[in-house]
């Protein structure tokens, strides 16, 4: 089960007992064990622990490309609506888009880190809606069972969404398992979905998949995208913003 999870990223618990035929219940004992190497986390098996060339902080995260990320977050806020309901992703990407949300809109927002919802909380026109759980440090995000099915409960319109990495034959990645069973449930229950990332973030592919490109309704590049890779996007509705626009 090891060499499946490493190869293709998080597996759906139901299909790591059928592949070991023996009940979730068994998988769920097993993987409890302080040493194992996978662990079981909204219904998915995935791994324990990262590489350390692998793992996210958050510090070190913000100080890169921030220009970029602060262009693609402008852009994304512009599709943002009087009344929506949304759903903003985790990351220092993120806590950009929060900042360049128009002020005086009024808005529902659903998040699951705390540094975003430290500036959403601020805006007395937004409803915030925090999911809560287990706090990870590293990417100042919050996960449980239960947030997740909240999430799907909620009549979310859009959701904006980052990325460690974006490829097109291999979809969109983060650095964080315990990320992608919040980041598939946003994009189960919106209407419209928006990824939020900054070039340096495309052809690469980080740990933990999420989804296809075609899962997207918009796919929003801060900074100037080289020819190759614009080729490589070609007829996918990907919207870029250079640093000269």
């Amino acid at each position: 089960m090891q060499e499946l999870v490493y190869a293709n990223g998080p597996l759906p618990l139901k299909a790591a007992a059928q592949a070991l035929n023996v009940t979730e219940m068994t998988v769920r004992r097993d993987l409890a064990a302080t040493d194992a190497p996978l662990s079981c986390l909204g219904g998915y098996v995935l791994a324990a622990t990262l590489p350390a060339s692998e793992k996210y902080s958050l510090d070190i995260a913000g100080d890169e490309h921030a220009p970029n990320k602060r262009l693609a977050c402008e852009r994304a806020a512009q599709f943002v609506e009087e009344g929506d309901c949304i759903f903003v992703d985790c990351g220092t990407t993120m806590a950009q888009f929060a900042e360049a949300l128009p002020t005086g809109m009024s808005l529902s927002v659903v998040c699951y880190s705390l540094n975003v919802a430290n500036i959403l909380s601020r805006r007395p026109n937004i409803q915030l809606m925090l999911m809560g759980g287990l706090y990870n440090a590293s990417s100042a995000t919050f996960y449980s069972d239960d947030a997740v099915q909240y999430l799907e409960r909620l009549g979310v319109n859009k959701a904006f969404i980052s990325a460690g990495g974006v490829q097109t034959d291999r979809g969109v990645s983060c650095s964080n398992f315990h990320e992608v069973p919040v980041k598939q449930a946003a994009m189960r229950v919106a209407t419209e979905r928006f990824l939020v990332i900054d070039e340096s973030k495309l052809g690469r592919v980080r740990p933990a998949f999420f989804g296809p490109l075609d899962g997207f309704s918009q796919i929003i590049v801060g900074g100037a995208v080289p020819p190759g890779l614009r080729k490589l996007f070609k007829g996918m509705p990907l919207l870029t913003v250079p640093i000269s626009s």
